[in-house]
C-alpha cells in the first residue's frame, strides 16, 4: 500500500519520539547538574569563594557592647565557558529499512541516541573531575582490586571523601549525593567484603540513569564515561550547571524511495560553579 504524505510525517514523528526517550534514559552524568537555559555562545559565571566569612582584626565572636559589628566580604571568582555542539546523524537506504534481516531503523534510533548521551555525558564528567575541590588518593597497595583483599577498604576512602566535602562546609548527607565510578569499579565495589557486610548497603529496587544501589549514604551511578582507576563524590544539582543552548533535539528527514537520516544534537556546556561539592576519588583500581 502507498504511503501519503500523512503517515510519512507521523512515522517520522514517532521516530524523533523514542530516539529522545532513548537518549534520555542513556544520560547519567547530566542528572548531577543544575539544568540552566542559555542563549548566549560564552556563558559567564561565578565561582563562589567557600571558606566561612571572617575577620582578622575584629573576630565574629565576643564583639563588645556598642562596638561596631565586624565587616566581612564574600568573594567570588569570574570564569566563562563557551557552548559546545553534540550530534550524530545515521542514514538507512530505502531497501534496507524494507527488506534488511537486521532491524535497521531500532538500531540505528539506539545508536544515534547513545552517541550524542556518550558525549554529553564524557564532557561532563571531565570538566566535574578536572574542577573538583577536594580530592583523596588511594596509596598504592590499597586500591579497590589489590590482591590482598585485607588492604582493600572501599568504605574508609567514601568516608574520607564525605569528610573532605563537610570541611568545606557542604552536606554530603543531604540526600542528593552520587557516588560516580565506571562498570570496573562497581564491579570491585560489590565484590568486596566490607561493602557486602554492611548495614548501609541497598542494593537499587529499579535501576535508571545508571542507579544501581546505594552506599554510606550515596547512590551509586555507573558510566562508561567515567575514566579508570578513578571515582567522584557529587552533591547533584550544588557542583556543577549544565548550560543548555538547544535541548537534545531530534530530525528525522525523508528523502522518499533512497534513504531515511535520522539526526540527534543538542549545545551546552558543564559549568562547576561549586567545586568543593565535589571530591575526587584516585588510584581505585591496580587491574584497569
Amino acid at each position: 500500500m502507498a504511503n501519503t504524505t500523512g503517515e510519512i510525517n507521523l512515522r517520522a514523528e514517532n521516530i524523533d519520539k523514542i530516539v529522545k526517550d532513548i537518549a534520555n534514559m542513556e544520560f547519567v552524568m547530566k542528572e548531577l547538574c543544575m539544568v540552566d537555559s542559555s542563549s548566549a555562545w560564552v556563558e559567564t559565571y561565578y565561582r563562589e569563594t567557600n571558606t566561612e566569612l571572617t575577620n582578622a582584626n575584629s573576630p565574629v565572636k565576643g564583639v563588645p557592647r556598642l562596638a561596631n559589628l565586624p565587616y566581612a566580604e564574600a568573594s567570588w571568582t569570574k570564569l566563562s565557558s563557551y557552548i559546545e555542539k553534540y550530534g550524530c546523524e545515521g542514514v538507512i537506504s530505502y531497501e534496507d529499512e524494507l527488506l534488511n534481516n537486521i532491524p535497521m531503523i531500532a538500531r540505528t534510533l539506539l545508536k544515534i541516541s547513545r552517541a550524542v548521551a556518550y558525549a554529553v555525558d564524557s564532557q561532563i564528567f571531565t570538566a566535574l573531575r578536572d574542577g573538583a575541590g577536594n580530592s583523596v588518593a588511594i596509596a598504592v597497595g590499597y586500591e579497590w582490586d589489590n590482591a590482598t583483599t585485607a588492604n582493600q577498604n572501599p568504605i574508609k576512602d567514601l568516608l574520607y571523601a564525605k569528610k573532605e566535602i563537610y570541611k568545606d562546609n557542604k552536606n554530603p548527607d543531604n540526600g542528593s549525593t552520587y557516588l560516580v565510578v565506571n562498570p570496573t569499579d562497581y564491579a570491585n565495589l560489590l565484590q568486596n567484603t566490607k561493602i557486602i557486610n554492611s548495614p548501609t548497603f541497598k542494593q537499587a529496587d529499579i535501576i535508571s540513569n545508571g542507579n544501581v544501589g546505594k552506599i554510606c549514604n550515596l547512590t551509586i551511578k555507573v558510566s562508561n564515561a567515567v575514566s579508570a582507576s578513578g571515582a567522584l563524590v557529587v552533591i547533584a544539582k550544588e557542583g556543577a550547571t549544565w548550560k543548555q543552548a538547544t535541548p537534545l533535539t531530534t530530525k528525522t528527514i525523508e528523502d522518499p524511495g533512497i534513504k531515511k537520516t535520522i539526526r540527534a544534537f543538542e549545545l551546552g556546556v558543564c559549568q562547576v560553579v561549586s567545586p568543593n561539592a565535589i571530591c575526587k576519588i584516585t588510584n581505585t583500581a591496580v587491574n584497569v
